[in-house]
Parts: C-alpha cells; structure tokens; sequence
C-alpha cells in the first residue's frame, strides 16, 4: 500500500458494474460514491472524477473472475491499485448483510486500514501461460471422465479386459474385438471410444503448442531447470511457473511452501500446540502437481536415462541440486514410510521438501546466491 496515499477507493467489481465506496486517510467515515458501469470508459471518467480533487488515488478490488483487466487498466493510467484476496478479507462474524454497497464500503475502509492482503497480479504474458497450461488441465479432466465413461459402460455388460495395463495400444486392439448383439449398443460403444480419442487429441494439440510456448517464454532456463528434478517435467515445470510466476519473489523456500498450501495447519493456545493437516492455502493448481512430481520418489535414487536427457540441457550447479534433491527425497519418503507414516502423508512431506528444491533451482538459474544457502 502506498504511503502517500491519501483516497482509498474500493470497488465491488461485477460483469456489467461497480460499486464505489471512498475513504479518505486519517480522517471520517467511507462515504459511497455510486455505482457505474463496468467498462473502460466508464472507468475512466471515474478516474478523472476522483482525481479533480488533487488527491493520490489508492483502488483495491476483490481477485474473481472478472480477471485483471480493470488492474492493468488502472495502473496504466498511473493509479495505484491492489487485487485482494477474498479468503484473507476480515469479516464480522455475526453481521447477515451483504450488499454491493456494503462491501465497495467494507474494501475502502479496510484498505485504508492496511488490513487487506494483495494477490500477486500476472503479466499478459504470464496470464496467457496460465491460460494454456489451465485449458490443458481442463482436457485432461475431460479425457479421464470420458474414459471413467467408457469403462463403466463395458463393465455394466461384463466386458473386463484381461490384459496387465489399460489405454496402451494392447487395449485398444482389444476394444476394437468388442461386439454387441444389438446394433444400438455396438453404436454405443463406438461413440464412447470416440470420444476418449477426441479428448486424447486435444490434450495432445495443447501439450504441443505448451512445447512450442516454451521457446520464446521469458521464464523458459527457470523450466528447463527445474526439468532437471525427478518427476518434473515439462507440463510440470510449466504449470509451476504459469501458475506462480518467478519462484525468487518468494523470500525463502518456507514462504513458498505456504504459499502453496503444503505447511502443517494449526491451533494453539497457551502451552497447548496441536497442528493439524496441511492448510491447502494458495495456487490449487500448483500444489496439485507438485503432489504429482513427489510420488516419483518413492523409488529408490538412481539417474535414469530420461532424467538425464532433461539434465543435460541445464548447468552442472542446477544438476548438483537436483542430485542432491533426489537423494534427500528418496530417502525421506522410505524413512518416514518405515516410521509408519501413510503414503499420501509421507507424499505431501516430499512434496513440500520439494518446493524448496523448486525454489533453490530458480534462484541458481537466476543468479540469487541465497537459494542453496537456504536450503543447506
């Protein structure tokens, strides 16, 4: 938040308008200005209107999905403006109001407060990444489900493949033998396995045009770095940095941790500490593949001929700390397997070791000296 600041403005954003509420620094009540369209222009003259009173404006909105359009629009006309996190908003707990009204009102004040906490805003660049790497997730989603869809239909008349791995080439020469007495269901079942393929060629047609993007992206030594961990390739490293930006913006590697939401909840009072699972805080999407990455370490620590190829490709320091990641992860997940612990929670630890690896592999490649201090 700016210091010199002396109007705070807070904006309710909705598809078609915005409430705006003001409060001044130091002194009285937000007052509610109105509500007006949401378009650029509209916006624009708000601005002007604002401004006439030769005061420093300070916007803060709710991150939703109306995007960051007003963002960019608001700080390429030299105003200030924070995105705020709508699960980090102080609210009353016994107030049952909720209007467009209240809350413009509610951002001013608590802005002029300091109490809001900003979102990291992307660049039209990182967005559009995001975007890819997003509509991929999304096919990806299609395609199990139309496969989930598949396979129920051929259970629910007693054809069971036989073979040891399902989706390989052996299974599909198999569902080309499946016949049906009824013509209907031979339709049926045709229809289903279209439409697994068709899922299959778009998330083929996305993942190429993620290869393709990569090449000309700002952040593309960071991905091909951190390509040189175990369990992390390119969707992986992508989705990483599509989704949270440069990883150096962190402070350290504990920071990006509970960013990603990995860190152990808790409630203490007194001499009592309990914590609790971890929070699942921040960026859903990243957590996820990370998650992904650390069940690879639950193999033993060799350098495999594919994690070699990725490796190639990066500095001797980066490959040190990935060897180095390797060894510690795969090391970790036994141990605390052999301690007890269940494998999705001896998962979630790896993972969360894992982001620091992340962390430290970023800082390498971007020249930060601290990264491997951190972690030692």
């Amino acid at each position: 938040m700016s210091k010199s600041s002396n109007v705070y403005v807070g904006l309710d954003v909705h598809k078609e308008s915005i409430a705006v509420a003001v409060a001044h620094a130091g002194r009285g009540e937000a007052t509610y200005y109105g509500e007006v369209p949401n378009t650029p222009a509209a916006v624009g003259k708000l601005v002007k209107r604002l401004a006439r009173e030769g005061s420093v404006l300070d916007f803060c909105y709710e991150a939703g999905p109306c995007g960051y359009g007003l963002h960019r629009q608001l700080t390429g006309l030299g105003q200030h403006c924070a995105v705020v996190a709508p699960s980090l908003i102080p609210r009353k707990a016994g107030v049952r109001l909720k209007t467009d009204r209240r809350d413009a009102l509610g951002l001013a004040r608590l802005h002029r407060a300091g109490e809001l906490t900003p979102v990291w805003v992307p660049d039209s660049e990182q967005e559009a990444l995001r975007d890819l790497t997003r509509a991929r997730e999304d096919m990806k989603a299609i395609e199990l489900k139309a496969r989930q869809r598949l396979g129920a239909f051929l259970l629910r008349h007693g054809r069971v493949y036989g073979g040891k791995s399902r989706w390989t080439q052996a299974h599909w020469r198999w569902l080309e033998t499946v016949k049906f007495a009824s013509p209907v269901q031979q339709i049926v079942l045709q229809e289903y396995i279209e439409a697994v393929k068709e899922a299959q060629r778009r998330v083929a047609g996305l993942e190429a045009q993620m290869r393709a993007a990569l090449a000309g992206w700002s952040l593309e030594p960071v991905a091909r770095g951190l390509m040189a961990l175990r369990g992390v390739s390119l969707i992986t490293a992508m989705t990483v940095l599509a989704e949270l930006g440069d990883l150096t913006r962190f402070a350290s590697p504990r920071e990006l941790m509970g960013y990603l939401g990995l860190v152990p909840s808790e409630h203490s009072s007194g001499g009592t500490r309990r914590q609790g699972g971890i929070t699942h805080t921040g960026n859903g999407h990243a957590r996820r593949v990370v998650v992904e990455a650390a069940w690879n370490y639950r193999f033993a620590a060799r350098k495999t001929r594919a994690i070699e190829k990725r490796a190639e490709q990066t500095p001797p320091a980066v490959q040190a700390i990935a060897w180095t990641a390797q060894k510690r992860l795969c090391g970790r997940y036994q141990a605390l397997l052999c301690a007890g612990k269940l494998k999705p929670q001896v998962t979630v630890a790896v993972a969360r070791e894992l982001a620091g690896f992340l962390w430290a592999i970023a800082c390498e490649v971007q020249g930060k000296a601290h990264g491997s201090k951190a972690l030692a």
